[in-house]
């Protein structure tokens, strides 16, 4: 029986034509079908100034979704600290637990640029194409933050500077103190109400071998790899953290990772469906900011130039397309070959019925295979 629970990732993404307005509300449709449909999390991603993303302030879309959600749990894959104080993010998250119940997952993670003269993780370093058990582990890219770009300009508007990133290690243990009702000051513990005893799951998110893989261990905590942004150091990723772990929260080491899927009732909807993700995942890459999601007509008509493909080759070489089987297959072997304890998928389309349609597809067919015990 196939007992690994699957997951949704939402970027809300906004689609050409249409506004950031109507995405948030999308956000809304798509999480009540994605807990009719059985997944275990809804979680909400991160990002600034980009008009084809409307997903800027996660944590207060959390409170949507929880509101118009009853069962599944909520939560942002990742909050990033640095882009807000430890004391505001343990009490946003303890009221959201004060208003909807104990379902928040509090996903954590690092941001910004290191101080000078960092190295780089092992697993930025320059290799070829690999194949893992038949899963693809593409070359590693290395996210370089130029001058001038969207990243530059929200780490200047969000008041970031080198080696801030630093500081992940504090506020994570202010986070766990408030949550606790354990943080002092003087000798005197500090409540701050209504972090203090909250029932929040906490999880910190990474996409290298890395710092982020190695506080998360050293605490035993649950670790998000990610597949779908970084696939080249996944493996990296989910085996530093192993390397780490030590028993604290969690007895065992437990992770989730991602994959961007789309799921088409055919092999030719889900291709049809599919296009136009180069332009959009590239847009974001280059640091332009993210272009709203093109339909797959004007992704057609519009030249892809080879050195914007070749920069986003393994992005599109990693996604899963086509019917809810051959998903399925590729989510089975994503999940053999890192060892998942659980899977976390996102999908972007153009049009909005298809997104939640894809969901559905997968979730069924998911759900097919663990009740008749079939293999992949």
């Amino acid at each position: 029986m196939n007992a690994v629970p699957l997951s949704v990732l939402d970027l809300v993404p906004v689609s050409s034509g249409s506004s950031s307005a109507t995405a948030l509300r999308n956000t809304l449709d798509l999480a009540r079908a994605a807990e009719r449909a059985g997944y275990a999390r809804y979680w909400l991603a991160e990002h600034h100034l980009n008009p084809g993303v409307a997903g800027s302030a996660p944590n207060v879309v959390i409170g949507a979704v929880a509101a118009v959600t009853s069962r599944i749990r909520v939560g942002s894959a990742a909050t990033l600290v640095g882009n807000v104080r430890g004391l505001q993010i343990a009490e946003t998250f303890g009221t959201l637990t004060g208003l909807y119940g104990p379902r928040f997952d509090l996903g954590l993670g690092r941001s910004g640029a290191p101080a000078p003269g960092t190295p780089k993780p092992p697993s930025l370093a320059p290799r070829a194409d690999e194949v893992v058990d038949g899963l693809l582990v593409p070359a590693p890219f290395d996210l370089r933050i130029a001058p001038g770009s969207k990243f530059a300009l929200q780490g200047e508007l969000l008041g970031r500077v080198p080696g801030d990133v630093e500081r992940f290690d504090g506020d994570l243990a202010l986070v766990r103190e408030l949550f606790a009702g354990t943080w002092t000051r003087d000798g005197a513990v500090v409540e701050a109400p209504p972090a203090t005893g909250a029932d929040v799951e906490l999880w910190i998110h990474g996409s290298t071998g890395g710092e982020s893989a190695r506080v998360a261990g050293s605490l035993g905590l649950p670790y998000g790899a990610n597949y779908h942004s970084s696939p080249g150091t996944v493996l990296a990723s989910v085996a530093a953290y192993r390397a780490a772990f030590r028993p604290g929260v969690l007895a065992a080491p437990h992770v989730i990772v991602s994959a961007d899927v789309v799921v088409g009732r055919t092999t030719e909807e889900a291709d049809e469906l599919a296009e136009g993700y180069g332009p959009w995942v590239h847009s974001i890459r280059s640091g332009a900011g993210a272009i709203p999601y093109p339909t797959p007509d004007a992704a057609r008509a519009t030249p892809f130039p080879d050195d914007a493909a070749a920069a986003v080759r393994d992005r599109l070489a990693t996604r899963f397309v086509g019917d809810a089987g051959h998903v399925a297959d590729r989510l089975e072997v994503l999940r053999r070959v890192t060892g998942a304890d659980e899977l976390l998928v996102t999908t972007i389309t153009h049009d909005h019925d298809a997104r939640v349609r894809s969901y559905e597809l997968l979730a069924a067919e998911w759900a097919r295979r663990a009740a008749v015990g079939e293999p992949a």
